[in-house]
């Protein structure tokens, strides 16, 4: 006979999920602090946004459209896709942990990148299942491996590309190869989050995949480029997944202040181009000025950058860590990701990447 608690008692599994641990968004009080620790738009939001934003604020006592209509029509405008076959959620955390609520049960399997994000295994042990890890090769997500650990559990891959932190990305022909190695009954979910930043000939957003697929649904986010207060995430899929995650999508899940900022930015195509070429330019500049034999700066996709540090004491990334601190550079460190001697610093403004650069070689020099 069980026995009765004295007060609620969460689902199994709940208290064994370890919570999502944010990047830390102030230093040590010291005075003018630069943070870098959470991939934000260095230019700020698309000035469209800004005024569609404002526009609104005459009319916050009306429910938002509950399905973004005029959202999801400025995505399939841009993007050249069906709007009819677009989900948008507050934020892309929600729109993962709805697919996740939806095809994972208990006992199934999703499978994920060593370095993946690190929302995929909670949302997964919340919805009864279990993440299963694939190893990574040189901190890039490995198709072979990926394939390996796939079971007759598995019910979901997610891939990050780019990934975050790690700024790596798989080629459109190794997502075609990861594909098609996957059983039809398993989802593939394309993580294109940093979509906007990538630079790569060779990348695919994954909107291909999808249109010849049952089984492939591309994520995205405006968090990236300008809207992370916003909270606005979307996804493209096959009709029949559409269906089922609107079936538990909350009606009005999006803010009406969400959806008009996010559509103007959609269509606002010369900011996106702005912040792109920006974040190239001081990617590229970052990566070449922190790049030696004792500190490594692993290629990126993103708008960010993970610095390997060496074990050496006194130049481990903690160490380098703290003198950023100092500094009053607020990054993000790696060992909740279980890359303890890393750092991710996310790109921002010329004066921000040009501090770094200078706070960094001196502690590495000193």
């Amino acid at each position: 006979m069980s026995v009765l608690s004295d007060k609620p008692v969460p689902q199994p599994g709940i208290l064994e999920i370890a919570p999502y641990v944010p990047g830390r968004s102030s230093g040590l009080g010291k005075g003018a602090e630069i943070k870098l620790s959470a991939n934000e738009s260095p230019l700020g939001a698309s000035p469209r946004a800004i005024a569609a934003y404002r526009d609104i604020a005459e009319t916050l006592e009306i429910y938002p459209e509950g399905s973004s209509r005029e959202l999801r029509a400025a995505l399939g405008e841009v993007n050249g896709i069906d709007p009819d076959r677009i989900v948008v959620g507050a934020g892309s955390d929600e729109v993962l942990h709805l697919l996740a609520q939806t095809y994972i049960g208990a006992g199934d399997e999703a499978v994920m990148s060593q370095y993946g994000f690190m929302v995929y295994p909670i949302i997964t042990q919340a919805a009864g299942g279990v993440p299963v890890v694939a190893p990574e090769t040189d901190y890039r997500a490995d198709v072979d491996a990926i394939l390996a650990a796939v079971t007759a559990k598995t019910r979901i891959v997610f891939l990050a590309n780019p990934n975050n932190p790690t700024g790596t990305y798989l080629g459109a022909e190794e997502l075609d190869r990861l594909h098609a190695g996957l059983p039809a009954n398993v989802l593939l979910v394309i993580d294109s989050a940093y979509a906007e930043y990538v630079t790569a000939e060779d990348y695919g957003v994954g909107i291909s995949l999808v249109e010849r697929s049952e089984n492939v649904v591309m994520v995205r986010t405006f968090s990236k480029v300008g809207l992370a207060a916003a909270r606005v995430g979307w996804f493209y899929g096959p009709a029949h997944i559409v269906d089922a995650v609107n079936r538990i999508r909350g009606p009005f899940n999006v803010s009406a202040p969400g959806q008009v900022a996010a559509a103007a930015a959609a269509r606002d195509l010369a900011f996106t181009a702005r912040l792109r070429d920006h974040n190239a330019r001081w990617r590229d500049w970052l990566t070449d000025e922190l790049s030696s034999n004792r500190m490594r700066v692993l290629p990126s996709q993103g708008n960010f950058v993970l610095v390997i540090f060496p074990d050496t004491p006194g130049k481990t990334a903690a160490d380098a860590n703290r003198a950023l601190l100092e500094a009053g550079l607020i990054v993000r460190e790696m060992g909740g990701y279980g890359i303890a001697n890393g750092l991710r610093i996310s790109i921002g403004n010329e004066e921000a990447m040009r501090a770094v650069a200078a706070c960094l070689k001196s502690f590495m020099d000193s």
